[in-house]
Parts: C-alpha cells; sequence; structure tokens
C-alpha cells in the first residue's frame, strides 16, 4: 500500500521544482569551493601542502548543516504543498489506503530526495577535488562518505518533524519561518558550553561527522527520527485533516 502511495508522490512532484532544489543545494556548495579554490589556489596549495584533501572538506562541512535543514524544510513544505494548495487531502485520504501510509510515503519520498542530494554532494566532493589536481590516491573515501551521509542521518529528527508539521498546518508560512529559524540558529548554537551543545540534536548533524564519538550522535538522531516520526504518524492518523 505504501508503494502505490509513493509511486503516486513521484508522479506528483514532476514540474513542481523539487528536482532543481534538490540539485541547487550540493552543486551551490561545490561551485562555491570551487570558486574559492579558484582565486585563491596557489596560496591554498601552498599553505596546506598534504593537507590539502582534509581541509576541502573541512570547508565543505562548515556549510553543510544548514544546507540539511534548510533542505529539509523545503522540501518537506513542497511536497505537503502539493496537497495543500489542491485542496486534494480529503480525496487523497478517500482512497483506499491508510491515512498512515500517506504519511509515512512522504517521510519516505522527502528521504529519498534528501539522500539523493548527498550522493550528488559526495560525487561532486570528489570530482572538485580530482579536478583541483589533489590527487587520486591520497582521496579520503571513507571521509567523503561520512561528510555526505552521517550528518543527514543525524538529521532525521528535523526531517520527521517538519514533515508532521507541514502536512499538518495549511499555513506553510509557519514551519518554514521556524525552519529558517532552525538553520541560521545552527550556526551559533555549537559555541555554547561544549557539554550542553552535544544535548540539542541541532548540533547533532555537525557532531554526527566531526567529534569522535560520531556514532553516538548518529544513532541518536535515526532513534530520535524514528520516535518523531511515529508521534507524528499517529498524530496525522488521528488528525482530521481539510
Amino acid at each position: 500500500m505504501m508503494l502505490k502511495a509513493l509511486s503516486a508522490d513521484f508522479l506528483k512532484i514532476r514540474g513542481k521544482g523539487l528536482w532543481f532544489l534538490i540539485f541547487i543545494g550540493p552543486i551551490g556548495l561545490i561551485a562555491m569551493q570551487a570558486l574559492n579554490y579558484g582565486l585563491r589556489y596557489d596560496y591554498l596549495t601552498n599553505r596546506y601542502a598534504g593537507r590539502l584533501w582534509e581541509v576541502l572538506l573541512q570547508d565543505i562541512q562548515m556549510f553543510v548543516p544548514i544546507s540539511l535543514f534548510l533542505g529539509v524544510t523545503l522540501v518537506s513544505s513542497l511536497l505537503a504543498n502539493i496537497e495543500h494548495n489542491t485542496n486534494a487531502w480529503k480525496q487523497l485520504l478517500a482512497l483506499p489506503i491508510s491515512k498512515g501510509a500517506v504519511f509515512r510515503s512522504k517521510f519516505a519520498l522527502s528521504f529519498l530526495l534528501l539522500l539523493s542530494s548527498c550522493v550528488l554532494l559526495a560525487i561532486g566532493t570528489a570530482a572538485l577535488g580530482l579536478s583541483l589536481r589533489f590527487g587520486l590516491k591520497e582521496m579520503p573515501v571513507i571521509d567523503i562518505l561520512r561528510l555526505c551521509f552521517l550528518p543527514f542521518i543525524a538529521s532525521l529528527p528535523a526531517l520527521a518533524l517538519f514533515v508532521w508539521l507541514c502536512m499538518t498546518m495549511k499555513n506553510q508560512a509557519i514551519p518554514i519561518t521556524f525552519g529558517v529559524l532552525i538553520a541560521i540558529s545552527s550556526i551559533f548554537t555549537g559555541l555554547i558550553s561544549k557539554d550542553w551543545s552535544k544535548l540539542l540534536p541541532l548540533n547533532w548533524p555537525m557532531l554526527g561527522y566531526m567529534d569522535p564519538q560520531r556514532e553516538l550522535f548518529v544513532g541518536g538522531g535515526f532513534l530520535l527520527g524514528c520516535i518523531l516520526l511515529l508521534v507524528g504518524a499517529f498524530h496525522f492518523i488521528k488528525k482530521d485533516v481539510n
């Protein structure tokens, strides 16, 4: 049942600009670093000789959390808005499909779209490093994969939360404003007390890559994301959707 709903949702996003959003995020990050290295190539390669891949990943990592939170917000809102704008919830839920399957389908589609963005970021990062002649043998494949996928898993609580909010609120200005505030706040929350900052799910995407105990934050993000997904699905099932 959920697979049928997911297949229908894939058809609905045609021509809605979602795929453009998925591609523009990682391409924008890579283009920004390409410009940075293009303008200062000699300086950067001389200063960080022997650490070129490491420094490139550090430069990209700075922007990954905010990009993830913005992506989560916009993808969740655009998906839910397809139904809100056409007042199609009643017609959709009148079909022989459970409300739980509808909710899970929206979450699964959001997950797959953002996962595609992470794949593109990994490919783009590797391609940028090679084009800058950082060396194929020196390429830290495992670190690239960690950078592109572990923060995403750690951000699953945000994805579950925003899918829930966007599907149950017709006024998308509220979850979008909330999401933008969270994305901007993620830049500064890591500056507070180190012990306290680790308790904030807002910082888990960054810690999921940088912290020596990254497994705790990735696992915590996955677990909290599952909990919020179950709570959101339960609320959506019980709620009357107009």
